[in-house]
Parts: C-alpha cells; sequence; structure tokens
C-alpha cells in the first residue's frame, strides 16, 4: 500500500484519523443543537435545521473550525459545552500501536488540525496524543485551512518537509485532494472515521481501516539517518 523506504515525514489529521470522529458528529449534530434550544426559542429540529444549513455554508472555511466564530454566533460557551460530553473523546484502539511504531522508525511526526486550539487542548487533555506526538499544528495559528493550497506552503514553510518524502493521513478526501495539488506524494484516507458509522468506500485514494496493517512494514524500513 505504502513505499516506506520512500516516508521521512508524516503529517496526521487528528478528528477521525487518530481520535474517533465520533466525538465531534455527536457534539456538532446532537448535543450543541440540543443546549441552543434549550436556551432559545427554538424546537431541537429547528435548531438541527438551522445549524446543518450554517455548517454547509461554512465547510472548507477556517469559521466552520472556529470556536470562538461559534461561540458569538450562538452566545454560548463553546469549550464549556464540549466538555459536558468529553467522555466522548477517545483515541482510535488502533492508534497507540501505530504511532510508537512511527516514532520508533525514527520518522519525523506532525498532527495538523484545522481543529480550534482550544478544541486541541481539549483533546491532547484527554488523550494520550501527545505523549506520542512532539509536534502539534492548529491550522488557525495559519489563519487558512487544509483545503487551502496556501497552507500547504506555509506549513512546508515551516517545517521544510520534502513533499516527495511526506505521507500525509487523512479522513477528508477534499482536504487529501489539496494535499495532492500541493505536491504531498504519499496520501493515506481513513475508511472509518466515526466508529458509530458504517465503513466507507473510497477509490481516489489508497484507504485504511485499520492502522494495525502498516506496522510490520513500518517496523521493516526505520528512516534512513543522513
Amino acid at each position: 500500500m505504502l513505499n516506506w523506504d520512500q516516508i521521512d515525514t508524516v503529517l496526521l489529521d487528528m478528528d477521525g484519523t487518530l481520535l474517533d470522529l465520533h466525538f465531534d458528529n455527536y457534539f456538532w449534530l446532537e448535543h450543541l443543537p440540543r443546549r441552543w434550544a434549550e436556551l432559545t426559542d427554538r424546537s431541537v429540529e429547528q435548531a438541527k435545521a438551522e445549524l446543518r444549513a450554517e455548517y454547509a455554508e461554512l465547510t472548507g472555511k477556517l469559521e466552520w473550525y472556529c470556536l470562538d466564530y461559534w461561540g458569538k454566533r450562538l452566545q454560548l460557551p463553546i469549550t464549556e459545552l464540549k466538555r459536558e460530553v468529553m467522555d466522548k473523546i477517545r483515541m482510535r484502539d488502533d492508534v497507540p500501536a501505530f504511532l510508537s511504531a512511527l516514532k520508533d522508525s525514527g520518522r519525523h511526526i506532525v498532527l495538523v488540525t484545522n481543529a480550534h486550539p482550544d478544541s486541541l487542548s481539549l483533546k491532547i487533555e484527554h488523550t494520550d496524543l501527545a505523549k506520542y506526538i512532539e509536534q502539534l499544528i492548529s491550522t488557525h495559528e495559519f489563519g487558512v485551512t487544509k483545503e487551502s493550497w496556501a497552507l500547504w506552503q506555509k506549513l512546508q514553510d515551516r517545517l521544510g518537509f520534502d513533499p516527495e518524502r511526506t505521507l500525509f493521513v487523512d479522513d477528508s478526501l477534499p482536504i487529501l485532494q489539496a494535499a495532492q495539488e500541493f505536491g504531498i506524494r504519499h496520501l493515506l484516507a481513513v475508511a472509518n472515521p466515526d466508529s458509530q458509522q458504517a465503513l466507507r468506500t473510497i477509490e481516489q485514494y489508497p484507504a485504511i481501516s485499520d492502522y494495525h496493517q502498516l506496522l510490520a512494514a513500518i517496523v521493516a524500513t526505520p528512516r534512513h539517518q543522513a
């Protein structure tokens, strides 16, 4: 599936790639609409419909991922509301072994997420991601999302990675396409980002549903030190 001899840097998405996307889907599609409805003159179904429409308009834009934007828009403490259901935040079961293998192989591992810094902090607080990954980047630092070519240029300027020797893993096909258009050579999609939803069929990119399938190849091909 992947030629690990040609991979020095591994860029990893967070939600749906390393963490179960069920938390985010539940929060944005169920919990937030319900709490918003409680505080306004709306039914839960009306709140869900209004928010889904707004989500669709903002897909791929920084505002969609921005807790400050939604806090101001809805007049709600978004981070505190996330804490109400933080028991749903969890790493995928196959991630610890995957990250351990990558780390032991000597490759440069970087988490790159569109999540707001407060959301990133909450997830780092409730998972062991920081145990495996030293560099954790929110695209809010750059003011542009992974859907944009400009983000990849800014990211390369900061990290100095060689696109030809870089692997990017994400559950979003539009984001994988943006990385491909920038020149990232090795791409991997996640077919099962939400543990509560069915496995997706992905044809555009190589796809994985269990990182354990990659472990033997990673261990067998440690990064060659210059």
